[in-house]
């Protein structure tokens, strides 16, 4: 399959720009209500994940028709048998996007034969677009075009861990106090922005414990086209979500695996 051009990905983010962007610190009146989440006692959704994904789903129906788009509001709108499936989050990190803080990010994924092969989380707040175009990840923003690469062959008692929120610690039989132990730091709170952050060479290890499709497909090739792996704690495909870890290296994978299990 030829891979869509990367500009179009930049069409749909423009989209979802003009959507979360004026609503970001606003006075409006966002209409939150909350969806049941496993393990989360607030999984908040407002009008403007709901306007973000149409603008999002709209562009893509006139350009790629025949194509899958799965989505965080709107569910799966199934496309020809053999078609690509575009995977959406509109607000990934809406709680922090509540909070006025610029973590959230808007996740466009490609999947193709059910495999992540392209990506961008962008920023509008910071003007960052984070991107995997099919063979290099790359970030545009304020400083220009930068390739990204993962930090490697960093020691384990050096490296840097995040997880969005300590809610799920409780319900997970991964062995995350003892990496705690293991690392130089943890963090919280980062959402999308951890994980691009990770294909930037600025953390090291990310560990998440429930995620959906539309919550990392978008992030494995910026990763993987960084350096990075991302698996489930088996070693498996990430795409289907559920338990995730991504690390800036193999070896660092290895280790991350074996303490966690």
């Amino acid at each position: 399959m030829k891979l869509p051009d990367i500009a179009f990905l930049h069409e749909l983010a423009d989209a979802a720009d003009q959507q979360t962007l004026p609503r970001f610190r606003s006075s409006e009146n966002l209409a939150i209500s909350t969806k049941p989440k496993e393990g989360f006692r607030f999984d908040p959704v407002t009008l403007a994940d709901r306007e973000a994904e149409k603008a999002m789903r709209d562009l893509i129906a006139q350009r790629y028709p025949t194509h899958a788009v799965m989505g965080e509001e709107f569910g799966l709108k199934a496309g020809d048998e053999r078609a690509p499936c575009w995977v959406l989050d509109p607000i990934d990190g809406t709680r922090p996007f509540l909070c006025g803080l610029p973590v959230w990010g808007t996740l466009i994924g490609l999947l193709h034969h059910d495999r992540a092969v392209m990506g961008m989380m962008s920023q509008p707040f910071t003007g960052e677009r984070f991107y995997a175009d099919g063979s290099q990840s790359w970030v545009e923003g304020p400083y220009g075009k930068v390739r990204l690469q993962t930090r490697r062959d960093v020691p384990l008692d050096q490296a840097i861990l995040h997880t969005t929120s300590p809610e799920s610690l409780g319900q997970t039989s991964l062995k995350f106090d003892a990496l705690d132990k293991a690392v130089l730091m943890t963090r919280y709170g980062g959402e999308c922005y951890a994980m691009a952050m990770l294909a930037a060479g600025k953390i090291d290890v990310c560990v998440e414990f429930a995620l959906q499709p539309y919550d990392i497909v978008a992030l494995i090739p910026l990763i993987e086209l960084a350096g990075g792996v991302v698996t489930t704690p088996d070693g498996g495909r990430p795409e289907q979500g559920g338990q995730v870890i991504a690390s800036g290296c193999p070896r660092l994978h290895s280790q991350i695996l074996s303490i966690l299990n």
